[in-house]
């Protein structure tokens, strides 16, 4: 069995899945693992799960050992590992592009609806308990519907937002390095 280091909490269904085939030695603490703890745990490993918060260069490549064939970041970048460090050894390095395309679209929408209809402006009067003044205009906030939306960057996650707010009946105005082919800028209603 191969030893897998982990080097932060994951999903517990994808940490059951490694312990299953293999020796896991997995760092479960919310908070980042310390440098020097990492560099203990890796002595060994045949492949690393890591997360953004550990940087993988040579000094933790050398401590893991030259049988060593697997880097798998989760996360969309890599900016943490030293790629051509771990090409001149020979570890595969992955990723998760697209991991969090979903989940960023819609915290931007949220933070939309958030502002314009007041809800955290609404929250907080609950949380206070402080009376709820009924009126047409109280709360209300505004629509989004009949909105333009900007979006600076039309790539993955800029396009799941913006299949969001057409849904919302918002227009969609965008900006990126190359045009949008035309039936994506025909289904994302954007110009």
């Amino acid at each position: 069995m191969a030893k897998v280091v982990v080097t932060g909490k994951i999903p517990a269904v994808a940490l059951e899945r490694l312990r299953a085939e293999h020796t896991v030695d997995a760092w479960e603490d919310e908070s980042p693992i310390a440098r020097d703890e990492l560099l203990k745990r890796v002595a060994g490993a045949d492949a690393i799960v890591s997360l953004l918060t550990e940087k993988i260069d040579a000094e933790l490549l050398d401590a893991a050992g030259k049988q060593l064939r697997s880097v798998s970041n989760v996360a969309v970048g890599y900016n943490n590992i030293d790629v051509p460090a771990c090409r001149e050894r020979n570890v595969l390095v992955t990723n998760t592009p697209g991991v969090l395309t979903d989940a960023t679209a819609d915290i931007a929408m949220a933070l939309i609806l958030m502002s314009t209809r007041r809800l955290a402006e609404g929250e907080r009067v609950i949380r206070a308990q402080q009376p709820w003044q009924w009126g047409m205009f109280y709360m209300l906030g505004s629509s989004i519907q009949g909105s333009q939306l900007g979006i600076v960057g039309m790539g993955q996650i800029g396009a799941a937002v913006a299949r969001r707010a057409r849904a919302f009946g918002m227009t969609i105005a965008y900006t990126k390095r190359s045009p949008l082919d035309a039936e994506t800028a025909k289904e994302l209603n954007a110009t």
